[in-house]
């Protein structure tokens, strides 16, 4: 079971590590990751599991924040209209994306970054995504809003990149132009 224990945190190096595309479908041990890494973010939105493993709640895990070149992540939350959001995605690209972006108003967070990054972090309002499922089928995801940016995010970590990359160092408050906010 993966523990917050098994996350890295800022300053490893596989955070800043582009990563290596997967062979699908996935490898036994690597089927049993992708498992696990989802089981975690189950684990961590549950009070109760999360107060006996110390967790963090979580809504994405990307493979380098287990210290991992793996291109692999996974996402388990509800947005703001009830959708539900449970996936592993293998290789996923953003194929197109909007030029309107959006922020979320209380900023963005990360399993592998203990401290409050204050800022607004940019992203596209709307993204298509293909990727392939852990047994190789292929996917293809319309995403909007809370979703987009979620998504977003972890695939930001197979790039090396980190939320607060995308920050404005200048006036990290300053609402990002063309972009529309989300509660």
């Amino acid at each position: 079971m993966i523990t917050m224990d098994d996350i890295v945190r800022e300053g490893h190096p596989a955070l800043r590590e582009v990563t290596k595309e997967m062979d699908v479908p996935l490898s036994e041990n690597d089927h049993t990751l992708a498992n696990e890494m989802l089981t975690f973010l189950k684990n961590s939105q549950d009070d109760k599991m999360a107060t006996k493993y110390n967790l963090r709640p979580g809504v994405g895990l990307a493979a380098p924040q287990l210290g991992l070149t793996k291109r692999m992540i996974a996402v388990h939350f509800e947005d703001l209209k009830g959708n539900e959001y449970s996936y592993i995605l293998v290789n996923p690209k953003i194929v197109s994306h909007s030029v309107e972006k959006a922020y979320l108003t209380s900023g963005e967070g990360c399993l592998s970054v203990d401290r409050n990054v204050e800022g607004y972090v940019p992203r596209y309002a709307r993204i298509t995504v293909k990727a392939f499922d852990p047994d190789g089928n292929e996917l293809k995801l319309r995403l909007r809003d809370y979703a987009a940016i979620v998504f977003q995010h972890e695939i930001d970590h197979l790039n090396g990149i980190m939320f607060y990359d995308h920050i404005n160092q200048d006036n990290p408050l300053l609402p990002p132009e063309n972009a529309k906010a989300i509660e």
